[in-house]
């Protein structure tokens, strides 16, 4: 019985742990895609990111779809590439929000925010 409280313990212990990470993950994500936007309004070029310069990569898209910082998918239409992770993304806002799509066969979860220009900035992170 008491190997199994210990082990009961530990699981609990490493999830618990998981979820603290996990938020400092979600709120690193936000503030590298806050700071960008902020960038951009404040009359820094998109084009001048670089998606991997972030961990995880950042992307910048217009709202037609275009990519214009991706790791591989710049000068890329999102909206002809892959239309429901379009259709997710562009539900961006001034004030930024989370959205959730499929990519590839994996959930994606991605923090988006529109620049006073139009731009979607984003990042996000796989289950």
């Amino acid at each position: 019985m008491k190997k199994i409280t210990i082990l009961a313990v530990a699981v609990m212990f490493g999830v618990c742990l998981s979820f603290n990470v996990f938020a400092a993950d979600k709120a690193m994500i936000q503030k590298n895609v806050d700071v960008i936007a902020a960038s951009i309004d404040g009359g820094k070029a998109a084009a001048e990111f670089k998606a991997n310069d972030y961990d995880p990569y950042a992307f910048i898209m217009e709202a037609s779809g275009n990519m214009i910082v991706h790791p591989t998918l710049v000068g890329q239409n999102l909206k002809e590439k892959a239309g429901p992770v379009y259709d997710a993304v562009i539900k961006s806002t001034p004030a930024g929000t989370w959205v959730d799509y499929e990519w590839q066969g994996k959930m994606k979860h991605s923090y988006v925010k529109t620049t006073k220009s139009g731009l979607i900035v984003g990042s996000g992170y796989s289950d």
